[in-house]
């Protein structure tokens, strides 16, 4: 490209962490400019986020659908929207946009429901459009080596992988002693769908052994608990996973797992190694055997796979953390919707960054794991 894309923001006004954190990745290869937004449902507040992030008043707009008419009739309009509203507000503003032709990168969960994640699959199909959901915690340099690992073989045969993501920020709030910390609109179904928990941290500790193992859930059997009095959705879950191929495995994730911060990890066992990554420690990933000294790799060595050289920006010792593997995700969408503007075909192997697929699959997981658990933790298939 001979110019920056043009990136437009539906959410992610004022106050927002989610949106500022967006900015940033999006920021940070200096191939993309933000140029146009919708903040906020109240138009003052997005006229004066606009204010904030400096942008020309006419392309700061009140509402989403206006923003996507107007921009369409725009010469120079935005190359793709982000959105990071709250959930129950993914598919219209994914379908708004997409129909109105532009590309689309998405925050998690895709959609508010299953049967909403099917219909949008569908509609990105039609429109031809790229399409990228956040899944960021795959974008880290050290999580594509262990995924070159399990693919290459250099594992064996997996056997058992256990992903976890424990915080413990709202455990106050199990004794009342807290303040709120889990925000009203995640403790709603209406607003975040039929899950809190899993919907929110455990869909990335799923992503996370698909991305690395290309694994699928076959069966899984989940108990979703709300220690939080009141609350109608989970803030706690654990569910024990068949995968396909035989293997097995555990999926938890908690907001009450006092003292933890956040702690997302993963193992993977295979008959010839194993490998263990921790987000709080990324830049390291180490290799376990029966009968050797364990090994760990660091982040930035020339002994590591294209795909983790690709993915850092500094050389060894330099750590990179959750912004740039954030940018990484945007960096790998920036590169489809250029070769898209420019006429291009994708290269050979594809894109690395999430996509529908993925939000469909991390939206069957979230359905599975809450009919699983109001049926007494039974067995059940995912239904996508």
């Amino acid at each position: 490209m001979k110019r920056k894309l043009r990136m437009g923001m539906v959410g992610g006004g004022r106050g927002a962490f989610i949106g500022a954190v967006h900015r940033m990745a999006a920021n940070l290869d200096g191939q993309i400019e933000l140029v146009a937004g919708a903040f906020s449902s109240d138009p003052e507040k997005s006229k004066l986020s606009g204010e904030d992030f400096f942008l020309d008043a006419g392309r700061v707009y009140g509402s989403y659908a206006e923003m996507a008419e107007k921009e369409a009739a725009r010469e120079d309009k935005i190359d793709f929207v982000t959105i990071v509203v709250q959930n129950h507000l993914h598919f219209a503003v994914a379908k708004t946009f997409l129909e109105a032709g532009f590309n689309v990168i998405c925050d998690k969960p895709m959609t508010l429901t299953l049967e909403q994640g099917l219909e949008l699959r569908e509609i990105v199909a039609k429109s031809g459009k790229v399409f990228c959901l956040t899944h960021n915690y795959t974008g880290y340099p050290m999580v594509k080596e262990a995924r070159r690992m399990v693919r290459e073989g250099e594992l064996g045969r997996l056997l058992k992988v256990v992903a976890e993501y424990p915080q413990g920020y709202a455990v106050g709030d199990v004794e009342g002693e807290g303040q709120g910390k889990i925000s009203n609109w995640r403790a709603d179904p209406k607003v975040a769908g039929a899950s809190n928990c899993m919907g929110d941290i455990g869909t990335h500790a799923h992503n996370l052994v698909r991305y690395i193992t290309g694994l699928e859930i076959e069966e899984i059997a989940a108990e979703l608990t709300a220690f939080i009095p009141g609350r109608e959705l989970d803030d706690d879950g654990n569910c024990l996973v068949r995968f396909t191929g035989g293997v097995k495995g555990l999926i938890f994730a908690s907001q009450i797992s006092n003292g933890d911060e956040n702690a997302l990890s993963i193992r993977a066992y295979g008959t010839k190694a194993s490998i263990e990554w921790h987000q709080e420690d990324p830049n390291e990933l180490m290799v376990k055997y029966a009968n050797a000294p364990r090994k760990t790799y660091r982040r930035g060595n020339d002994y590591l796979g294209s795909a983790a050289a690709a993915n850092s920006r500094t050389p060894f010792a330099h750590p990179e953390g959750f912004i740039e593997a954030f940018a990484n995700i945007y960096l790998a969408a920036a590169g489809a919707i250029a070769d898209q503007l420019e006429g291009k075909s994708a290269p050979e192997g594809g894109y690395d960054f999430p996509t529908v697929d993925d939000g469909v699959a991390g939206m069957a997981f979230i359905e599975a794991t809450v009919r699983s658990s109001q049926n007494n933790a039974a067995w059940v298939k995912p239904k996508a």
